[in-house]
C-alpha cells in the first residue's frame, strides 16, 4: 500500500520539470523505477496480448521503442534466445539501470540498452521488429517516432503498438466512437503527467502500415473505481512499396540526412 502511495504521488502531485523531454522525463521517472514494473503491470493493459502477435524471426532483430525497464521483453522471452539482437530504447537513465538489471538476471546477451531519442535512433542494420508500448503518448514530436520506426524497418517488417488513445469526435466507420466526456476527460487527466492522449495515433498507423491486426478495448484504472480507460492495440506491416497521395511523405530510408 505505502509503495502505491508513492507512485500515486509521483503519477498524480509531483511537479515534472526539466528544460527538455529527457531531463522532463527522467524527473517523472527516477522516483519510481523501483516500482515502476509492478505498478504498470495493473496501468498498462494490453503488453501481452501485443507482442504474442508479433513475429520477431530467428536471427531477427527488434528495437522497443521508449522500452524503458525491458519489461516487455518478458512477454517475448520464447522469441528472445534465437534473436540475433535487441534493442531497449529509452531516453530515462533510471529506467534503463532497471532495465540492465533485468538483463543480467535473466542473461539475455544478445538485448542493448541504448540511451536515445526514439525521433532519432537508427541501428547500424535495418530491423524486422520496432514496438512501441505506451511510449508514443509520451513523445511530444510522435509523428518523427513513427517516420523513424518506418525508416529503420525493413520491407515486410513489423510494428507493433499498444497506448492510450480517444477517438475522433467522428471517428471512421468500424472505429469505436467516444462520446465528448471522454475525449475531454482522458487527454486532460494524463496530461498532468505529460502523456498524451491523440485521436490521431490510429488513423496515422493505418495510413503507413498494411494492417495485420487491430483491436480497440478498454481496461479499468487503479484507484478510480468505475473507470475504464479507452486503448487500442495494432500490428502493421511496412509495404515494399508505399503508396503516395499528392503532397505526402513518403518513409524516410535509413541514408536521408535528417
Amino acid at each position: 500500500m505505502l509503495a502505491d502511495l508513492k507512485m500515486l504521488y509521483h503519477l498524480m502531485l509531483k511537479p515534472v520539470r526539466g528544460e527538455d523531454h529527457a531531463a522532463r522525463l527522467e524527473a517523472f521517472y527516477a522516483g519510481q523505477a523501483a516500482d515502476y514494473d509492478r505498478f504498470r503491470r495493473r496501468l498498462l493493459p494490453g503488453r501481452e496480448e501485443l507482442y504474442r502477435q508479433i513475429p520477431l524471426p530467428p536471427g531477427g532483430t527488434w528495437a522497443d521503442l521508449g522500452g524503458g525497464t525491458a519489461a516487455n521483453l518478458d512477454c517475448m522471452t520464447d522469441k528472445l534466445s534465437a534473436a540475433e539482437r535487441v534493442y531497449v530504447v529509452d531516453l530515462s537513465p533510471s529506467l534503463l539501470e532497471i532495465a540492465r538489471q533485468r538483463i543480467r538476471r535473466r542473461g539475455w546477451n544478445n538485448v542493448f540498452t541504448v540511451a536515445a531519442d526514439a525521433t532519432w535512433f537508427r541501428p547500424p542494420d535495418k530491423v524486422d521488429v520496432v514496438t512501441f508500448s505506451y511510449s508514443l503518448t509520451m513523445i511530444p514530436d510522435w509523428f518523427a517516432a513513427v517516420d523513424n520506426a518506418c525508416a529503420m524497418l525493413k520491407p515486410g517488417g513489423t510494428i507493433g503498438v499498444v497506448d492510450f488513445y480517444v477517438s475522433r469526435k467522428h471517428a471512421a466507420e468500424g472505429m469505436a466512437q467516444h462520446g465528448a466526456a471522454a475525449r475531454l476527460f482522458w487527454p486532460a487527466w494524463f496530461g498532468c503527467d505529460n502523456v498524451f492522449l491523440s485521436p490521431d495515433h490510429v488513423p496515422l498507423l493505418q495510413r503507413r502500415f498494411a494492417t495485420l491486426s487491430f483491436t480497440e478495448s478498454r481496461a479499468p484504472v487503479p484507484y478510480l473505481p468505475g473507470l475504464r480507460v479507452p486503448y487500442y492495440t495494432f500490428v502493421g506491416r511496412k509495404r515494399d512499396r508505399e503508396p503516395q497521395p499528392a503532397g505526402s511523405q513518403p518513409c524516410p530510408n535509413a541514408s536521408d540526412p535528417q
